[in-house]
C-alpha cells in the first residue's frame, strides 16, 4: 500500500526522485497522468489497468462527459519506469500541468500516489482541522 509523504526536489531536466518506499510498491513499470486538484498520479501497473479498464468502459461513443473524462486521464498518461537513481522523467506538459518546478511533494494514497507542488499541496491542507476530517470521515461513513 502507498503511504506516506516525501519531499523531494525536480532537477532542471525534470527528474524526481521517487522515496524507495513508493518506488518499491509501485513495480518496474508504473502509469503516470493528471490528477485531479492540479497533482499527478504514479499508479503500479495493476491498479492503473483496473483504473484505464474502467475508464475505458464508459460510453464514450454517445457521451460527450464520458470523452472528456477519458481524455484528461488517458489521453495524459505515459508508462515509464525508474532510472538507475530512482528517478522518473516528468515531461514538460504535466509538470506545467501540476505546476511543478523545482520541489515536490509525493504522497501515498493507498492504490496510487500523488505529486503536488509544495505551495499548492499546503493550500489544499491547511484548512483542514481535526474536527473537520472527523466530520467529513462520518459523512463518509468512516469510522475508526
Amino acid at each position: 500500500m502507498l503511504t506516506g509523504e516525501y519531499s523531494h526536489s525536480i532537477d532542471a531536466k525534470g527528474r524526481l526522485i521517487i522515496p524507495s518506499r513508493i518506488r518499491e510498491e509501485l513495480g518496474d513499470e508504473f502509469a503516470v497522468t493528471k490528477g485531479l486538484d492540479g497533482c499527478l498520479l504514479l499508479y503500479p501497473e495493476d491498479s492503473w489497468e483496473d483504473f484505464a479498464g474502467r475508464l475505458q468502459a464508459l460510453p464514450a461513443a454517445t457521451n460527450a462527459a464520458a470523452r472528456k473524462v477519458q481524455r484528461f486521464f488517458l489521453g495524459s498518461a505515459l508508462t515509464t519506469e525508474f532510472d538507475k537513481q530512482g528517478r522518473i522523467l516528468l515531461p514538460a506538459k504535466l509538470l506545467e500541468f501540476a505546476g511543478l518546478s523545482k520541489e515536490a511533494v509525493i504522497v501515498g494514497m493507498g492504490n496510487h500516489a500523488e505529486i503536488w507542488d509544495p505551495v499548492k499541496y499546503e493550500e489544499f491542507n491547511s484548512d483542514d482541522d481535526i474536527d473537520s476530517i472527523a466530520e467529513n470521515m462520518g459523512d463518509l461513513g468512516l469510522r475508526f
